[in-house]
């Protein structure tokens, strides 16, 4: 954890990093997921001094985990299948569904 972050964000942190242990994680992935995690929503409230714009704009990581833990995961979301549609230039993106997204892309 970065220096002077809060004991919210410290709680936090090892929360998810032993939610991911418990997945089956590595504990090196467990620590990286869980400070990646920790670090977006520092930047998304404001706590830290630089943030990427990624950050700042893409989806909420309590929404995603939220999405992926009521129906079972089913990989990525269809903002992130997007999101990288958009990156590779794949024309045709914005008609097509999850789906059809997980196929462009070789998923």
């Amino acid at each position: 954890m970065p220096r002077g972050s809060s004991p919210k964000r410290e709680r936090q942190y090892e929360h998810i990093k032993e939610s991911a242990e418990e997945r089956g994680e590595s504990a090196k992935v467990a620590e990286e997921i869980a400070a990646r995690t920790v670090n977006k929503e520092r930047a998304r409230a404001g706590e830290s001094k630089t943030a990427s714009r990624e950050s700042l704009v893409d989806m909420d990581s309590a929404r995603r985990g939220g999405l992926h833990s009521h129906s079972g995961t089913q990989g990525p979301t269809y903002e992130q299948l997007y999101a990288e549609a958009r990156r590779r230039n794949i024309h045709g993106r914005s008609d097509m569904n999850k789906t059809q997204l997980k196929r462009a892309l070789g998923k």
